[in-house]
């Protein structure tokens, strides 16, 4: 009987761990299980980042379908996606960003306001500008609450301020038409 137990254990953990790479081997990435879903969003109290006098909550939201954008200027792949953003906002698509900088963390350096509002000037010249304003997460505490893992990442808020869709990853013609359009505009038709 004790043989049995011995072997069956080390059979036992192996099934596990395939299991567990299997799945990890054949999953999308970038389908994360979102805790935010289908729930409102989460409280903040965050200052614009041109105007930092002018302070943020999730009101924002209300009476209005938005996508949020999480980026920074640091990031290349939200370089990528400011274009087909910028062409969305001109369609009548409301976007605001939520703007974090790695700069402001003391692991990677600090960079004072004016510079970091003077890059975000410069890169929107350059790419476009989507976003009807900037929320600064200064701290990066409300990107935390929302479970962000990097940048890009966009949330669809309905008019009632309740998060329906974390999108990972760049908005292009492709993921908009086939991920995001259908439920933004049954949002938008409600």
């Amino acid at each position: 009987m004790k043989k049995i137990s011995i072997f069956l254990i080390p059979i036992t953990l192996f099934v596990l761990v395939s299991i567990f790479l299997y799945k990890g081997l054949y999953g999308d990435p970038r389908q994360l299980d979102s805790t935010v879903l289908n729930k409102p969003a989460p409280d903040f109290a965050l200052p614009d980042l041109m105007q930092p006098d002018v302070i943020y909550d999730p009101s924002i939201f209300e009476g209005q379908v938005t996508l949020m954008n999480v980026w920074g200027v640091w990031c290349v792949t939200c370089a990528v996606e400011l274009p087909y953003l910028t062409e969305l906002s001109q369609q009548g698509v409301r976007i605001i960003g939520l703007y974090y900088d790695q700069d402001t963390d003391p692991d990677f350096g600090i960079k004072s306001i004016p510079t970091i509002q003077q890059e975000v000037t410069t890169k929107l010249a350059q790419l476009g500008n989507p976003y009807e304003f900037n929320v600064f997460d200064v701290k990066r505490d409300y990107s935390l609450d929302l479970g962000v893992t990097g940048a890009p990442e966009t949330f669809l808020i309905d008019k009632q301020g309740v998060i329906r869709m974390h999108h990972i990853g760049d908005i292009n013609t492709r993921v908009w038409r086939s991920k995001i359009a259908p439920l933004y505009n049954e949002l938008m038709a409600q």
